[in-house]
């Protein structure tokens, strides 16, 4: 099965008793707002995790803005809901999939496969007159445990010798009579808009720019207009520019918008894609870091 599921295919399933259908939806700088929003309605059988309180954890001097939730904290949390580690989930929300995908990338870091990522916003399905309530569910608690994969996240000391690594090969590659190459070399991928990238516009974080030798490929590109994600060919296409042997470290602000580049990078068939959690905002903490501004 693809990483995400259609309304139809979630409607024919709706109440299986091995699903549990989790609601994602959370508005930054708006933190009340996806509670409230589900409280109203939300699809039948869903329950609600909120990118703030459950998919991260308090935020730190290090670790960015959304710093990664504790693993054994995330899976009490899930063991509440009814969650296993046999459970099917399937996560959506009303931000283009970018939270649902957060939870979908904890989950598989937890070492859960099993979830999935509704391909249309909670709007879309509410517009097409597909079965929406405010009857919150009993859940009868489970036990989830956390099997982590630390394989999946690439810490800030690692990104800092690819960055520089990075910088100073391009530097070498310059001189016409080098052998230098990046092929051995991780590729930093920035899930920002460009205009962010660039450090034109910077709205959120105290610094504006980039890491040092980092390219931009903004998650959005990784979507069809109504939201839903591009097929792997048109992805394989979107990031033809990238060497699928290499290794992919991505980030973002935060760590949440990553995550559907994550997503997406797999779907088109790379196998080697890390996630830097703490991303730009953890990045930035550290004074001695270097920013880069401008396309590289």
């Amino acid at each position: 099965m693809d990483t995400t599921v259609s309304k139809r295919w979630l409607l024919a399933r709706l109440y299986e008793s091995e699903q549990t259908i989790v609601d994602c939806r959370f508005t930054l700088g708006k933190p009340e707002a996806g509670r409230e929003s589900y409280k109203h309605e939300h699809i039948p059988g869903a329950v609600y995790l909120d990118l703030e309180l459950d998919l991260s954890s308090p935020v730190g001097e290090h670790g960015g803005r959304h710093p990664l939730p504790d693993p054994e904290v995330l899976a009490a949390r899930l063991s509440k809901l009814g969650i296993s580690n046999d459970t099917r989930i399937v996560a959506y929300d009303d931000e283009s999939g970018m939270n649902a995908a957060r939870l979908w990338w904890l989950l598989r870091y937890l070492g859960h496969e099993q979830v999935f990522i509704l391909e249309d916003s909670f709007s879309t399905w509410k517009a097409e007159k597909y079965p929406v309530t405010d009857h919150q569910p009993i859940r009868v608690p489970s036990t989830f445990t956390a099997n982590v994969r630390p394989q999946m996240l690439a810490g800030v000391d690692e990104v800092q010798a690819v960055s520089e690594k990075t910088v100073a090969t391009k530097a070498e590659m310059v001189n016409s009579d080098s052998t230098a190459s990046l092929s051995a070399l991780p590729v930093l991928i920035d899930s920002r808009a460009n205009d962010r990238y660039h450090g034109q516009n910077e709205t959120v974080d105290k610094k504006a720019g980039h890491i040092p030798g980092a390219l931009n490929y903004f998650w959005k590109g990784t979507q069809n207009a109504d939201g839903s994600y591009k097929s792997a060919e048109e992805l394989q296409e979107h990031f033809a520019g990238l060497d699928k042997d290499r290794e992919v470290i991505v980030y973002c602000g935060s760590g949440v918008t990553a995550c559907p580049n994550v997503l997406a990078l797999e779907k088109a068939g790379f196998k080697k894609v890390r996630l830097y959690a703490g991303s730009w905002s953890d990045w930035i903490s550290y004074e001695e870091n270097l920013v880069a501004t401008g396309e590289e």
